[in-house]
């Protein structure tokens, strides 16, 4: 291909790192998938870690420690919500968190709500609690994604036992409003419907987009709720392995204590200091946010110029944009076309739903220069099947 990288950051990265981003494909691909950022990890967090390990502190814990009072802080300053410190937990990452409530917080093969397109695991760990999906797709007007208040609803009143809500979320990047979160917390508590919040996006949320955790809204309207959170995606950390579970009331605090020990031990103790440290480096998150929203306004006016019949769904948080393909007649799978023509890794859209068919996620926490390079190959390789 002609359009190569003039400096090559990827190469760079590719030779001193070894996850899955830089290892799956060969290296002629721009890995532009799965939700690892690019840009090196906070200077207070490294030296964290490096103390750890310099102090041979890698054992077990057995709950978040300082990590908790870390969290308030953050949470408190950004949000202007304040965990109760008695109901936090750790677990090893988000999605145990996830499916450890599903599994003791439900009657068994209990039928629990999600909204395609949605974050693939969510699929698989309701079916690994033992528990049966309910699928309320987001309504899709336009270009735009909302969820669907009225099917939520119908849902909840045919039986629902629980609610996987992505928040933000995942793949879209919607930052749900106060509003739509009160209405879902009064629907909750109107159908008994156990919500369980994934908010490890949250402190990604753009500018002019605020984000509310579900539990700021819970008790008001009486809600059973609990929230899985994590500094791994806003600061780079998911190999650090630990996440927060936290309850919201009486009620979710003794599901999470039915939690086994050993969810909280697996968590890493680096992955508890590596957090702490993190949830203060508010000034390395700006920055980073302000990476995120100037490659999204660039990679739309790239798809303005090169892709003008595609459509880039714009995230108001995080650094994964949602790419409309179907116009391009590529067909239910324009990723595993794009892998092969354009060299290009994506998420593919139908791994998130059937209404993800046509579609596909694509990773914005990258130099500006792979983005530059990435559309241009897509547009090289889409352009011979429009011409075909």
């Amino acid at each position: 291909m002609n359009n190569q990288l003039s400096s090559d950051p990827v190469a760079q990265l590719r030779s001193a790192r070894s996850s899955i981003k830089w290892t799956r494909y060969p290296a002629d691909v721009l890995p532009l998938f799965v939700a690892e950022m690019d840009y090196p990890v906070a200077a207070p967090i490294t030296a964290e870690l490096i103390a750890r390990v310099g102090a041979s502190d890698l054992g077990y814990v057995d709950g978040p420690g300082p990590l908790t009072a870390a969290f308030s802080r953050f949470s408190t300053e950004r949000w202007g919500w304040t965990p109760d410190p008695e109901r936090v937990r750790i677990a090893t990452d988000v999605s145990v968190g996830i499916v450890e409530t599903l599994r003791y917080g439900l009657r068994a093969e209990a039928n629990v709500v999600i909204t395609p397109p949605v974050y693939p695991p969510f699929y698989e760990l309701v079916e690994e609690a033992g528990h049966q999906r309910v699928e309320v797709p987001l309504i899709e007007t336009d270009g735009t994604w909302t969820l669907d208040l009225t099917g939520l609803e119908a849902a909840f009143a045919a039986g629902a036992d629980a609610f996987l809500l992505c928040n933000p979320h995942n793949p879209i990047g919607i930052v749900h409003t106060r509003d739509e979160l009160s209405a879902i917390a009064a629907l909750a508590a109107r159908y008994g419907v156990l919500v369980i919040s994934d908010e490890v996006h949250g402190p990604l949320a753009h500018p002019e987009h605020p984000f509310t955790p579900f539990l700021a809204v819970a008790g008001e309207h009486g809600a059973s709720a609990v929230t899985v959170t994590s500094g791994s995606k806003g600061w780079n950390l998911a190999g650090a392995k630990c996440a927060l579970v936290i309850a919201g009331d009486a009620i979710t605090t003794e599901v999470v204590d039915r939690f086994p020990e050993e969810v909280a031990c697996r968590a890493s103790i680096l992955g508890v200091h590596a957090n702490t440290v993190a949830f203060s480096c508010t000034d390395w998150l700006d920055d980073t946010v302000t990476k995120i929203v100037e490659n999204d306004r660039l990679l739309a006016s790239l798809f303005a110029e090169h892709l003008p019949a595609a459509t880039y769904v714009r995230p108001h948080s995080s650094y994964l944009g949602w790419l409309d393909l179907r116009p391009l007649g590529l067909g239910d799978d324009p990723a595993a076309f794009l892998i092969t023509h354009a060299r290009v890794a994506l998420n593919a859209g139908h791994t998130y739903g059937d209404s993800g068919r046509g579609f596909a996620r694509i990773n914005l926490a990258c130099d500006p220069d792979v983005l530059r390079a990435a559309v241009e190959r897509i547009a090289a390789a889409t352009a011979l099947v429009v011409a075909a």
